[in-house]
């Protein structure tokens, strides 16, 4: 158990990234009425944000 848990503490900055960070920038562009480029979702751009800013996150150990 408790290497499971581990191993979800040391990827949770990128479910930090694509769980609250993608769709916190979807619904902020919704909400603005701002359109995501090249026609897609805005929970498509979202995602193309959060997730690598959480992977980098996961793998550098710091979010800056």
């Amino acid at each position: 158990m408790q290497s499971a848990l581990q191993g979800l503490f040391r990827i949770m900055p990128f479910l930090f990234g694509v769980g609250f960070i993608a769709p916190l920038i979807a619904q902020t562009m919704v909400y603005w009425g701002w359109q995501p480029p090249l026609g897609m979702a805005p929970i498509v751009f979202g995602l193309l944000i959060g997730a690598p800013w959480g992977l980098y996150a996961t793998l550098r150990g710091r979010w800056v």
